[in-house]
């Protein structure tokens, strides 16, 4: 089997505009590169309807998962979670609470990312928080599932542990 498809995004309207160079994209390419994932990106896009285009276009072109970094946050431009769940045909809620309590662990803001996971057709979306710390974070977390997931969401079996 060829090795999973995944598409990294960078949600940021200032690095979108050429204001400041993506710092968190490239993070995620070599995250998702680490997980035996191929990586396209990343893709910078500005927050709002940009980023519900980029998601539906990453369905349709049969990516197996999509990461975004940024537009978690609070303000009245962090529109990223809004833009995903109009894409998701489910969430996965258990995804981003693992990611926000490690974060919590480190830094007690990370409780105020409001990033989301789930399902579109057969591609996994996870939003992640936009600072270096919280991509890396998101990335430790997401290393013991995201393949797993990706596998399943491919009709691969749940591993058997000793609880069965």
């Amino acid at each position: 089997m060829n090795p999973p498809k995944a598409l990294a995004v960078t949600v940021s309207n200032r690095a979108s505009a050429g204001v400041y160079a993506d710092k968190g994209g490239p993070l995620l390419v070599e995250g998702l590169t680490a997980m035996g994932f191929t990586v396209d990106g990343p893709t910078v896009v500005p927050d709002g309807d940009p980023v519900e285009a980029v998601l539906r276009e990453a369905v349709a072109a049969g990516y197996d998962a999509v990461v975004t970094t940024g537009g978690t946050g609070l303000t009245p431009m962090d529109l990223t979670p809004e833009m995903t769940r109009r894409v998701l045909d489910y969430e996965i809620p258990g995804i981003p609470e693992a990611i926000r309590a490690v974060g919590r662990a480190k830094v007690p803001t990370a409780a105020l990312s409001r990033g989301l996971a789930g399902v579109a057709e057969r591609t996994l979306v996870v939003n992640l928080p936009g600072s270096s710390g919280g991509v890396k974070d998101g990335l430790a977390v997401l290393a013991g599932l995201l393949p797993h997931a990706v596998d399943q969401l491919h009709g691969g079996d749940h591993p058997r542990g000793d609880a069965n």
